[in-house]
């Protein structure tokens, strides 16, 4: 194998808080424009389900909407929508302790990267905040690409973006499901089962 292509949440990044959505001041925010309102985990669950549910990464604004909506707020200020897709002041994630030496190391032996997440467009410039950018070719993602994981064209994405076949390549997640998935296609796969395993369990598949 003479490629990797990661996924970022579970995988390289973790949520500063430990709640990836709503983001972590979600509730302050909506506090200041209805004081009245509260978010019951209901809420958060009509917006898991929306986003779940959705065929391709669904917008910021829209997704936010649904949780509004759950709360009694159908018609949302434009104030209060703005600042919810406003960046969250401060780090909203966090890398992993092992990330940067496992990435150190795949560097080193000549290995390509990219990222194949299904996220919200903006992936780069986080990574080149937390330092990583300079590891990988590049991001396929999914808000950008029109589609999710396991559509093939996400994987087939992260493998242009380091000129590789799938074959060369070794697909992680955290989801066996989409690591299955990478399989059927002709990538080799590893499912990061974050409590029980480290970064580094992936270096002998590419000694």
């Amino acid at each position: 194998m003479r490629g990797v292509l990661f996924d970022a949440g579970g995988v390289l990044i973790r949520p500063v808080g430990g709640r990836w959505n709503p983001r972590r001041d979600f509730e302050g925010i909506v506090a200041r424009h209805h004081p009245s309102r509260s978010v019951s985990p209901e809420v958060i669950a009509a917006g898991q389900h929306f986003l779940d549910s959705s065929p391709r990464t669904a917008s910021r604004d829209a997704y936010h909407r649904v949780m509004l909506a759950a709360m009694g707020i159908d018609d949302p200020s434009p104030d209060l929508l703005h600042e919810l897709d406003t960046p969250a002041a401060g780090p909203f994630v966090e890398l992993y302790p092992d990330v940067l030496p496992v990435l150190d190391e795949l560097s080193a032996r000549g290995i390509r990267m990219s990222v194949v997440s299904d996220t919200w467009a903006g992936m780069a410039a986080t990574f080149d905040e937390l330092g990583l950018g300079h590891y990988f070719a590049g991001y396929a993602i999914s808000e950008v690409l029109g589609c999710r994981k396991p559509d093939p064209r996400m994987y087939a994405e992260g493998a242009r973006l380091i000129a590789l076949e799938p074959h060369d390549c070794l697909f992680i997640d955290d989801d066996p499901d989409l690591v299955a998935a990478a399989r059927a296609l002709g990538y080799h796969g590893l499912t990061l089962d974050r409590p029980a395993m480290t970064l580094d369990a992936l270096l002998p598949l590419l000694a």
